[in-house]
C-alpha cells in the first residue's frame, strides 16, 4: 500500500492509573474533533485499544496520552488502512484493559521474559520450549507459529483453567507464549509465574511486531493474523490479508472457506450454516441487499455490516 489514508495504531500499557476516570472525556473529545475512531479502554490497571485515523490526528492522541506520566512509553505498533476500518470511536471505562478474570495477577509485578522479533525464532525452535498460543480459537485458525499450541480457548478467561489442567505438560520446559499484540501475554505470562514456572518467556510486540519486523524467508509464522478491526487480517509487513468475516457468525473466513458450498456473502458459511434457521438467512438476505444498496449509493460500508 503505497499510499494509506489511515494510520492505524494499537497500543497499551499497564500502569497505576487512579485518575483513569477522568480521563475518558478529554479523550473521547479529541478523537472525535480530529476524526479518529476505534475503542479505548481505560481502568485502574491502564490503558488498551486500537484506533485509526490521519497520521496527523493519530500523533495528536499518542501525545495527548503519553503526557500522562503514568502513561509514558506506551507500547505502540502501527500500521496502515486504504480504508477507515472502525465504524466510531468508543472510550470504555473498564475493570480490566484486557479481562482475564483474575484480579489479583498483576503484570507490573511478574511478568514474564521479554523476548525480541529477532531472537523469538531461536527460543522456539529449541525442543524444551513449549510454545503457547493465547488468542482465541477463531484466531489461531487462519494463522500461528509453527509447532504452537492451541489451547482452543473461546475467550481469554479460559486461559487459566487450560493452564491448570496442562499444567503436568509444563513441568521442566521454557514456557514461550504470544498474542495479537503483546497484552494478553502480559497476564498469560504473569499468571504462569505465579503458579511458579520460572522459564516463562513473551514475544516483544506480539505477532504485528513479529510480521513487521521479521522477513518472510526467515519467519516461522504460517498464514495472517486476525485483528479486531474491517481489515480482518494482516501478514508480512502488515499488508492487509485476504481472510475476510461471515457477517452472519462474524468468524473469520480464509479464501478457501469462501469456496464452501455453504458460504454466502452476507449470510452464511461453513462455521454457522447448521447453527442458523432458514428465517434467519432470510434476515441476513435482506440485511446483504440493503448494505449492497448502500454500496451503490457511494455510502461505503453500511452499518450494519
Amino acid at each position: 500500500m503505497t499510499n494509506p489514508s489511515f494510520t492505524v495504531a494499537a497500543l497499551y500499557r499497564f500502569a497505576r492509573l487512579p485518575q483513569y476516570v477522568t480521563l475518558r472525556e478529554p479523550l473521547a473529545q479529541l478523537c472525535c474533533s480530529h476524526g479518529i475512531k476505534g475503542t479505548l479502554l481505560l481502568a485502574a490497571e491502564g490503558i488498551n485499544g486500537t484506533v485509526a485515523g490521519s497520521a496527523e490526528a493519530i500523533a495528536k492522541l499518542i501525545a495527548r496520552i503519553e503526557a500522562e506520566p503514568e502513561l509514558a512509553g506506551l507500547e505502540l505498533k502501527y500500521s496502515y488502512a486504504g480504508a477507515m476500518p472502525f465504524h466510531r470511536m468508543k472510550v470504555r471505562i473498564k475493570q480490566e484493559i484486557v479481562t482475564m478474570g483474575v484480579p489479583e495477577i498483576d503484570p507490573l509485578e511478574s511478568a514474564g521474559t521479554y523476548v525480541a522479533p529477532a531472537e523469538w525464532n531461536s527460543l522456539i525452535a529449541n525442543p524444551d520450549t513449549v510454545v503457547i498460543d493465547t488468542r482465541n480459537d477463531y484466531e489461531v485458525a487462519i494463522g500461528t507459529f509453527r509447532g504452537a499450541v492451541d489451547p482452543h480457548t473461546k475467550t481469554f478467561r479460559e486461559f487459566p483453567e487450560w493452564v491448570q489442567q496442562n499444567r503436568e505438560k509444563l513441568e521442566g520446559k521454557k514456557i514461550a507464549m504470544f498474542c495479537t499484540g503483546g497484552i494478553r501475554c502480559e497476564k498469560a505470562t504473569a499468571y504462569v509465574k505465579g503458579l511458579g514456572f520460572d522459564e516463562v518467556y513473551h514475544l516483544k510486540g506480539g505477532i504485528l511486531k513479529y510480521l513487521e519486523d521479521v522477513p518472510p524467508e526467515d519467519s516461522r509464522w504460517d498464514g495472517e493474523c486476525f485483528v479486531f478491526d474491517e481489515r480482518v487480517s494482516v501478514g508480512h509487513g502488515l499488508k492487509e490479508g485476504e481472510t475476510e468475516l461471515c457477517r452472519a457468525c462474524r468468524q473469520p473466513i480464509t479464501r478457501e472457506e469462501r469456496l464452501s458450498q455453504f458460504y454466502q456473502e452476507g449470510i452464511s458459511c461453513s462455521h454457522c450454516y447448521d447453527e442458523r434457521t432458514d428465517e434467519d438467512r432470510a434476515r441476513y438476505a435482506e440485511r446483504q441487499r440493503q448494505v449492497l444498496l448502500a454500496q451503490q449509493r457511494g455510502q461505503g460500508r453500511h452499518i450494519g455490516h
